[in-house]
């Protein structure tokens, strides 16, 4: 930033933005300073109680992102717009970029109210601020909806303390000046631009000033596309990742770590070896492996296999998919009876239980990995009385409180920065690279930069946990009475809390009964059944906390909605009904109903196709946002045995059309993007993606091995289309769009074959389609020639 600027505080808000009612008056701060601060002031909101159809579900009324907005709340006020005496506006986001495009869409946020075009809105990554408590935590696709309205406030305080200023130099009327483009002009044509005043919009002392926001009608940028502010620097390799930091004397480490999930390194047998060998510089042991900082990271590699370790076998060791599913059923809790759910009182009149029938149905979820295609990676500088880390974090706050207290140091004495991620699906949630790296930091005396291999990535890091989910469905006639799911699943952690270390504390509760409050409470506050089904329960059982999880893109809904709408298409089928026409009749909610209605005109449902295609549908409903899916599936013999040169193929969707109501829209563009890559995260989910745990490790070591869609799997044709809303507020989209793709491909798959899958990916396979890299060394040769990878 240079010279003097303007700060812009947020307002206070009387507004139910559950509710998609705006209001437009607020009050803020013009803060003291130097140059104009503006600040927004959002106080705790009452519960929305607006009144919703029976049987009321938890996330109807209140659901995650009404806690986690009501969070951020309290501390509002904290985040600051600020005008520079270049024109151009600055804002520190306190989220993560990890590739979902919210440095772009807050930088339309602030335009819009500053009437200041989008490229001299200048959006960086805040530093850990633990003032800000709560309001640092990036997930649950709630960043746009928790800070929509406060930096709104801010850039809007910031604007009229520049049109003051104006008036002032200008000699005129406030009402009669008119801000556009970063220029503030009087009628006579005299004008002044925002850097000119932003030295002069600056107060002394901070005071409470009210202000009016811009009504939708009058919006020029939200809601327009918008090309990302990143875009050329990521094409052209440019945007800076943790990995591409240069911080001195901060030299490559890696980590040789052992061979079962969570073993421990007992001593390391050749240290004098590989102490020698070129480019190494330290070699240190840590709780996870042991550590080697050399010159490069292909030094680093060949230190690493080189190693001769003594493990501590982990805690699953000898174990395979087979005991963790025989664990996962003896955890799991009957299904409620016909006789203990009182269809009598369902308001339906009289219920002969003899006709009541039922469809019940089992489903498994096996292993599926966290890792984005940026590995784990941090930067660490520690020293005896200060320690500086750098990584991409969505939760930086409990991250310096936990180094700190592993360090021994003051919270004040460590600073982490926040650095754009290439990527997260829930995993950089969790901290594991920085912490490691602070740990051998400290062991070694000096600087490094720690990477994971992409070996480490999948074997050692986040995934998402196995799990079943069972349903029984009661009908009668063409009437549901009854919709009952158990979901029991391996324990997704959640012990970054919301993001400070006192809620990390109460999650990381002796015997694991804090994480599982923890998990309880996400469960009842993203999961519902959108359907008027009478009696309606949903439940989850988490155990076991050997691995190593945590909250994967949408956490439950993918598979709990997948397993849903499958007893959905089973009992469209036992009605004799077609699923299109099932699902008009028996959904509650109008904005589903819009996008499901829209994707069976678009992808023209019904229309005939070959034997062994089929078409599926499904949708979904969660954080404020409504959606709707429609795919074509090719499980010919022909497509499913297709050979392509080092490829896995199979089934392949070959048509995706997907509708979403994400209320009030800031980037159309970036909101497709986002659909988009959900939709291939549900192919991948249904049909190839998994982990295969043997004798207490996982087999899959690289994206060679861990079958994310690839190109030859992906649909030829895609649809995204956003609808309109009559919300007045953002819905959450990061990770709306998976959960209704991945049930669309489960239906589509099973009316294609003529078999309901048990299992999925549906390829989770033995044989299997790779062979398994060695877990002695743990990580591959590194390719002497980067145009023919070998391992």
């Amino acid at each position: 930033m240079s010279g003097p600027t303007i700060d812009c505080e947020r307002a206070q808000s009387g507004a139910s933005e559950r509710s998609g009612i705006s209001r437009r008056k607020f009050f803020g701060y013009v803060v003291a300073g130097t140059t104009l601060v503006a600040a927004a002031d959002i106080a705790l909101s009452e519960p929305a109680t607006a009144a919703v159809p029976s049987p009321p579900q938890v996330p109807e009324l209140y659901d995650l992102n009404d806690l986690l907005t009501d969070a951020t709340r309290a501390t509002a006020n904290l985040i600051t717009v600020i005008i520079n005496e270049d024109g151009t506006a600055s804002f520190a986001l306190p989220r993560a970029e990890v590739g979902q495009g919210i440095t772009t869409s807050t930088a339309m946020i602030i335009a819009e109210e500053l009437d200041l075009p989008v490229e001299k809105v200048k959006v960086t990554l805040a530093d850990a601020r633990p003032e800000l408590l709560f309001n640092q935590l990036t997930g649950g696709s709630n960043t746009t909806i928790s800070t929509f309205t406060p930096i709104r406030v801010a850039a809007a305080i910031a604007r009229n303390a520049l049109l003051e200023a104006a008036a002032i130099l200008l000699g005129d009327e406030v009402n009669k000046l008119v801000a556009k483009a970063g220029v503030i002009q009087a009628p006579d044509g005299r004008s002044v631009g925002y850097g000119e005043l932003a030295k002069r919009a600056a107060v002394s002392e901070t005071k409470k000033v009210e202000v009016t926001l811009k009504d939708v009608s009058e919006f020029k940028v939200i809601g327009k596309e918008q090309k990302r502010i990143d875009a050329r620097a990521a094409v052209t390799g440019r945007k800076v990742f943790t990995t591409d930091l240069r911080v001195e004397d901060a030299l490559p480490t890696m980590v040789c770590r052992p061979p079962t999930l969570n073993g421990k390194p007992v001593k390391l047998l050749n240290e004098a070896e590989i102490r020698a060998m070129p480019g190494v510089t330290d070699v240190a042991m840590i709780d996870t492996g042991v550590a080697v900082r050399a010159r490069t990271f292909g030094q680093c590699i060949d230190a690493v296999r080189a190693m001769q370790v003594e493990w501590k076998p982990g805690p699953v060791a000898g174990e395979s998919d087979e005991d963790i599913v025989r664990k996962l059923r003896q955890a799991e809790i009957p299904l409620p009876k016909i006789s203990e759910l009182g269809l009598d009182k369902i308001g339906i009149g009289p219920v002969n239980l003899n006709l009541v029938k039922s469809i019940d149905a089992d489903f498994l979820f096996y292993f599926r990995s966290n890792s984005a295609l940026d590995t784990n990676s941090a930067v660490a500088d520690v020293r005896k009385d200060r320690a500086e880390i750098w990584a991409s974090l969505k939760s930086p706050i409990v991250t310096q409180q936990t180094i700190a207290a592993e360090l021994g140091l003051p919270q004040h004495k460590v600073k982490v920065h926040v650095v754009d991620g290439g990527g997260s699906f829930g995993r950089r949630l969790f901290f594991d690279a920085a912490l490691e790296a602070a740990k051998i930091s400290k062991a070694m005396g000096k600087p490094v930069k720690l990477m994971w291999h992409r070996a480490d990535d999948a074997r050692a890091g986040r995934m998402h946990g196995m799990a079943t989910s069972r349903v029984r469905a009661l009908y009668t006639g063409k009437q549901v009475l009854a919709f009952l799911q158990n979901h029991t699943s391996i324990e997704t952690d959640y012990r970054h809390g919301l993001g400070d270390l006192i809620t990390a504390s109460v999650a990381n509760l002796p015997t694991g009964l804090g994480n599982l409050g923890f998990a309880e409470t996400i469960f009842a506050l993203t999961q519902e059944i959108p359907y008027n089904f009478g009696v309606v329960n949903q439940s989850l059982v988490e155990t076991d906390q050997r691995f190593n999880t945590g909250s994967m893109r949408n956490i439950y809904s993918p598979d709990v909605r997948t397993a849903a709408e499958l007893v959905v298409d089973q009992l469209a089928a036992a009605m004799g009904m077609d699923p299109l026409t099932f699902r008009r009749k028996f959904l509650k909610d109008k904005r589903v109903l819009a996008c499901l209605n829209k994707v069976a005109e678009v992808g023209k449902w019904g229309r005939p196709l070959p034997k062994g295609m089929a078409q599926g549908i499904a949708i979904h409903k969660e954080y404020k946002t409504a959606s709707a899916c429609l795919v074509e599936i090719d499980c010919r013999p022909e497509t499913v045995n297709r050979k392509i040169p080092n490829a896995v193929t199979g089934p392949r969707v070959t048509k995706a059309v997907y509708a979403i109501d994400a209320g009030l829209v800031i980037n159309p563009t970036g909101l497709r993007a986002q659909m988009l890559g959900g939709i291939n995260d549900g192919i991948a989910l249904t049909l190839t993606s998994s982990m295969h745990l043997k004798d207490g490790h996982f087999l899959e070591a690289s994206w060679d091995n861990y079958f994310y869609t690839r190109q030859w799997n992906t649909p030829p044709e895609v649809e995204i289309i956003v609808m309109p809303s009559d919300r007045k507020t953002p819905g959450g989209a990061g990770e709306a769009g998976v959960a209704a793709s991945m049930a669309a491909v489960a239906c589509a798959y099973a009316r294609a074959v003529g078999r309901v899958p048990d299992y999925f990916p549906v390829n989770h396979r033995d044989p299997l389609a790779f062979k398994p890299k060695p877990f002695i060394p743990p990580i591959p040769q590194s390719p002497t020639n980067g145009l023919k990878l070998t391992w």
